[in-house]
């Protein structure tokens, strides 16, 4: 849920990269901190909550040409869910007040089970918080897309953006920081939209 920060006059959004394990969400969240345009200062550390053997990463920015609504700056907090099953519990935790999702797919054909299978757990997670994906603005990144063994994107559009009402969709490979702000982009487009619509039937 956004939080309006009435002091700062700040629009606070919460985007959350999901996906399997070693699919490339930490890749994405580091490369947007490497690269993201920011006012001076208005970009946080790259936070790592880690165990022995799981990380969960965390940031926020305050792009220079951030949409004003209503006179309200938006910030953006990123975050990364582990990709092990045996963390659920800490995906649980990091989808609560969940504005915006980035579902972020292997396109190795080897993968394309566990690709599913993190897909039906994100919205398994979200039906445990009352949430529904379809009341959520999400896309699709297939990365990896440079390795020999990638799925052809029809393949992965019909296993994982196979409904009603398409959802967009980018390929990239994030190591190369291709496709990552594309996704983004898109992504924050979406939540704006949202946002503005919502301000828009409260003023009626």
């Amino acid at each position: 849920m956004a939080i309006i920060n009435q002091a700062s006059k700040e629009l606070q959004v919460k985007i959350v990269y999901y996906g399997p394990a070693v699919c490339g969400k930490t890749t994405n969240l580091v490369q947007v901190h490497d690269h993201v345009q920011t006012a001076q200062g208005n970009k946080g550390k790259l936070v790592s909550l880690a165990t022995s053997s799981d990380r969960t990463l965390f940031f926020d920015f305050l792009p220079i040409e951030a949409m004003a609504i209503k006179g309200f700056k938006t910030k953006f907090q990123l975050y990364t869910v582990p990709g092990q099953v045996i963390y659920n519990t800490t995906r649980q935790l990091v989808l609560r007040g969940v504005d915006g999702i980035i579902f972020v797919a292997d396109s190795q054909y080897d993968k394309m089970e566990e690709n599913v299978k993190s897909f039906q757990n994100l919205e398994d997670n979200l039906k445990g918080l009352n949430l529904n994906l379809s009341d959520i603005p999400f896309v699709l990144q297939y990365n990896k897309r440079d390795l020999p063994n990638a799925a052809p994107v029809e393949f992965m559009e019909y296993l994982l953006n196979n409904r009603e009402e398409q959802v967009p969709s980018f390929t990239a490979c994030a190591h190369k920081c291709e496709g990552v702000f594309e996704t983004l982009n898109m992504i924050t487009r979406l939540l704006l939209q949202k946002f503005v619509a919502q301000s828009q039937r409260k003023a009626a």
